[in-house]
């Protein structure tokens, strides 16, 4: 058996463009994507705070320190620039690989500054 659970974690994000007619994606900031393990062309579930709109899609690196947040293509459907997003990428583990491990979250600001990083108690913790 083996599990899906939270690896990476944006909290809050703030969509900052939205592009229609692109191929596809979900474009971030690398250092946001590194703050929390997120690699390029990963696949997230990206959940709109303002909308309740939830889609999946691939991240694609922006441009370092720009704090980009931008829905590419037919993600461009599920929210407009200022809504506020939850992006999410999950690990799939086997219970005996649970032990231990913590996902990397992050809450942003309305800049998409990082504010807190938040520490999930480790699954089994004793």
């Amino acid at each position: 058996m083996r599990l899906k659970v939270l690896k990476s974690k944006l909290h809050l994000a703030t969509v900052t463009r939205s592009e229609l007619f692109y191929h596809g994606s979900l474009t971030i900031d690398p250092e946001l994507m590194e703050a929390v393990g997120l690699y390029p062309y990963e696949l997230i579930l990206l959940s709109n705070v303002s909308t309740g709109q939830r889609a999946e899609t691939y991240v694609l690196p922006g441009k370092r320190g720009m704090r980009q947040i931008e829905l590419n293509g037919a993600m461009a459907r599920i929210g407009a620039v200022g809504d506020r997003v939850i992006v999410m990428a999950f690990a799939d583990l086997a219970p005996a690989e649970l032990d231990g491990h913590r996902p990397q979250v992050v809450a942003l600001d309305a800049e998409n500054r990082i504010v807190e990083r938040i520490d999930y108690a480790p699954i089994h913790d004793e």
